[in-house]
């Protein structure tokens, strides 16, 4: 049975990524990237669907030990797992070596400290999410596995058998003894990758994060969180082209039990946006060189029918399907491949999308002809199109609505625009899009305030509320001391808040209609979520800028509390159950880390 969500540490080539859980078993792992089928897909299912654990030997029968201590080696996304045990002490080191031009490889170097530790490795290799067993066989002191165009090699100085469809090892290490486990993907009918360097991969990938860390500017008090953001957020970019996935899984439930489980191994362009945000202004202008070259492959010639989201190398089609033979993270179904969502009109993504065109542009990033280009092709089809309803950030899938946040974010492209021609950066009918600018920030503050209550609500004619609204200070919309930005914020603690002090997006619940009879719920899908870390990072950066700092602060450092002893965080949480849900570890919770440090840190209250 898989762990809990938080039960997991995250190891990763920036190409694909492991979740290594407590217990030792590797219970997920795509090859040969993110979005590929699943070798590992035990953590929607059952060992039955493919695992790889190494631990202290244990019973037959009894559930294996859970790793006493962990952490991360320094700043880097190298994984140590250390087990007590009545025999001794081992340790176990686990990473993927940044990739290059080399096969990808999942290492595992077991180490004894004290004592002697027999030790036992359990390898149960299912191709397409669990469906297919692949020809296991030996050739020459390697084990393959090989299924249609995939094969992965096992390599090992320890022997190994075969029982019950698995692959084992046992074997026993004293203090200083280092024995290394590593498995590799090739395409089936290539020759097979070459024979690992565990030691020296080790080093390669220490090196790398070192070097990588070196760059953050960023020294403040939170600089540890940050970092861990940071390096998450790296270990979240694939690497050949820049584009960087929201999570390295799917269908991990925003509810255990529910339906409301989703794929996001893909690059949506609002998190890919938001994600170089933070990194630009933490020191880490080639990956925002790098996703810029990305979103231009990605949009092409077509700006005028721009996706919300794209594959990783910039694919259009990712058409969504069930895994039914998966029962899904503790029975939450269905499992998802691939993200109908894609065909969705979210106008909020055009101001996403401009905001980090605009920041690279004053960050100092390089002139790209192309894309300023692009920039004013997409003010173009904004000004046909801002006053049109659509889905909104949060993806629903009921009717489309005239949201506020859509409108906001409208009006963000198209200021970021105009300060630009008006610096002499780029040319374009200033005048008419000052005049347009004016247009969306009238209607927005006639159509999408409610004045008895002094809030924003979530769309037009509307009473609820969308944590969405808290963006409108930090996007420059409205000044933070207005009454109505205010109001909202208050509003939103008031009506969208946990017991915890946690944050909603919006109510999942239906809003009663003009008549008193329920209307169908917002997003179209039954039962509840959990709050959103990423509001109620937002809402730390709210109070923050209204001037209740020390409030905000207190928010911030709870927030910071829900991260799992390696510092990861999911997309929600469970106030209910006291757990992490959703997809993870999530860029969308790991970026408004980053952002509310910054702001924190910035605003002098701590000496810094």
């Amino acid at each position: 049975m898989a762990g809990r969500i938080e039960d997991y540490a995250l190891i990763g080539d920036m190409q694909t990524a492991a979740l290594v859980g407590r217990d030792g078993a590797v219970d997920w792992l795509c090859l040969p990237r993110f979005d590929s089928h699943a070798v590992f897909a035990g953590l929607l299912g059952t060992e039955e669907h493919g695992f790889w654990r190494v631990g202290p030997a244990h019973p037959a029968g009894g559930d294996p030990p859970r790793a006493d201590r962990r952490r991360y080696r320094g700043d880097s996304l190298v994984l140590e797992s250390e087990w007590d045990t009545p025999r001794g002490t081992v340790r176990i080191i686990d990473f993927m070596p940044p990739r290059e031009n080399h096969p990808p490889k999942l290492v595992r170097i077991v180490e004894g400290v004290s004592g002697r530790v027999r030790m036992h490795s359990a390898l149960r290799m299912r191709f397409s999410y669990g469906w297919v067993v692949p020809w296991v066989h030996k050739l020459d002191d390697r084990t393959a596995a090989v299924a249609g165009p995939d094969s992965v090699w096992l390599d090992t100085e320890v022997d190994s058998y075969g029982e019950d469809l698995t692959t084992y090892s046992d074997f026993t290490v004293g203090p200083g003894d280092r024995v290394a486990l590593t498995i590799s993907w090739e395409a089936s009918h290539r020759e097979p990758p070459p024979l690992p360097e565990p030691e020296e991969a080790l080093h390669v990938a220490e090196e790398f994060w070192r070097d990588w860390v070196e760059t953050c500017t960023y020294h403040g008090p939170y600089r540890e969180a940050v970092v861990r953001s940071l390096i998450t957020l790296k270990a979240l970019t694939y690497a050949p082209t820049g584009g960087i996935v929201a999570a390295p899984t799917t269908s991990l439930p925003e509810a255990i039990g529910g339906e409301r489980n989703w794929d996001y191994r893909f690059t949506w362009l609002r998190d890919a946006a938001i994600t170089l945000s933070s990194l630009l202004r933490t020191g880490y202008r080639e990956e925002a060189r790098a996703w810029r070259e990305w979103l231009l492959r990605a949009v092409a010639g077509d700006p005028e029918n721009l996706q919300i989201m794209y594959g990783i190398a910039g694919e259009r089609e990712l058409s969504e399907a069930e895994l039914t033979w998966l029962p899904g993270y503790e029975d939450s179904k269905p499992v998802r491949v691939g993200n109908g969502a894609a065909g969705q009109l979210q106008l909020d993504v055009y101001g996403e999308v401009v905001e980090a065109l605009h920041l690279g542009h004053m960050t100092g990033l390089a002139r790209n002809d192309y894309a300023q280009l692009l920039q004013l092709k997409l003010i173009g089809y904004l000004e046909d199109h801002w006053d049109e309803p659509d889905e909104g950030i949060w993806e629903v899938r009921g009717p489309r609505r005239h949201f506020v946040h859509s409108k906001v974010m409208a009006w963000v492209a198209v200021d970021r625009t105009v300060k630009m021609i008006e610096a002499g950066d780029v040319d374009g009918p200033v005048e008419r899009w000052r005049t347009l600018r004016d247009e969306i920030h009238r209607e927005v503050c006639e159509k999408g305030y409610d004045k008895e209550r002094n809030t924003f609500t979530q769309s037009y004619g509307s009473r609820e509320l969308d944590a969405s609204l808290l963006l409108i200070p930090q996007m420059g919309f409205l000044p933070p001391d207005d009454k109505r930005v205010i109001g909202t914020i208050e509003a939103i603690q008031r009506e969208l808040s946990t017991e915890d002090g946690f944050v909603l997006r919006y109510p999942t619940s239906a809003e009663a209609g003009p008549d008193g009879e329920p209307c169908e719920n917002v997003d179209g899908l039954a039962g509840e979520e959990g709050a959103f870390l990423a509001c109620s990072f937002w809402l730390a950066d709210d109070l923050a800028m209204i001037g209740r700092v020390d409030e905000a602060r207190k928010l911030f450092e709870k927030l910071l509390a829900l991260r799992n002893d390696v510092g990861l965080l999911a997309e929600e949480w469970d106030s209910a159950n006291q757990r992490q849900v959703g997809n993870f570890p999530q860029a969308f919770s790991h970026v408004p880390l980053i952002d509310t440090a910054l702001r924190l840190t910035a605003s002098g209250a701590y000496g810094v």
